[in-house]
C-alpha cells in the first residue's frame, strides 16, 4: 500500500464530505449551516489543493483545476458570510445564507468531480 496515495485520497474524500456536511440542510436556514464547518471545508480543500500540485499528468491537471474551483467557491462563500455578518451587520439573513450555501454547492460539485476522477484513475491503474 502506498501511504502517499492513501493520504491523497483521504484529503480528497474528506474535502468532499466536509463540503457536503455544510451544504446539506434548508438552503435559507442559517441554523443548518455552521461557520466552523465551512472553515474546516476551506482548510481541507486548501490542503487537498497543495497535495495535487506534484502531479504532472493530464489527470493531475484536471484534479488541480477542480480543486482550485472548489477553493474559489468556498472562499467566495466565506467572503459573502463575512460581508453579510460584519460589514452589513444584518447577520445571516435567509438571502445571505442562500448565497453562501449556493456557492458551497458549486464547490461540492467540483469536489464530486474530483472524487470521480480519483475513482476512475484508481480503476485504470494496473498492478
Amino acid at each position: 500500500m502506498n501511504l502517499e496515495k492513501v493520504i491523497f485520497g483521504f484529503f480528497i474524500v474528506l474535502a468532499a464530505t466536509l463540503n457536503f456536511g455544510f451544504f446539506i440542510g434548508d438552503i435559507d436556514n442559517p441554523v443548518h449551516h455552521d461557520v466552523y464547518e465551512l472553515f474546516a471545508a476551506i482548510v481541507v480543500n486548501l490542503i487537498a489543493t497543495v497535495l495535487k500540485f506534484g502531479d504532472r499528468t493530464q489527470i493531475g491537471a484536471v484534479h488541480l483545476s477542480t480543486s482550485l474551483v472548489a477553493d474559489l467557491q468556498l472562499l467566495a462563500a466565506a467572503m459573502v458570510w463575512g460581508y453579510g455578518t460584519h460589514i452589513l451587520g444584518q447577520g445571516m439573513t435567509p438571502e445571505i445564507t442562500t448565497s453562501v450555501v449556493s456557492l458551497s454547492g458549486g464547490a461540492l460539485f467540483a469536489n464530486i468531480v474530483s472524487v470521480i476522477i480519483l475513482i476512475a484513475e484508481t480503476i485504470m491503474q494496473r498492478r
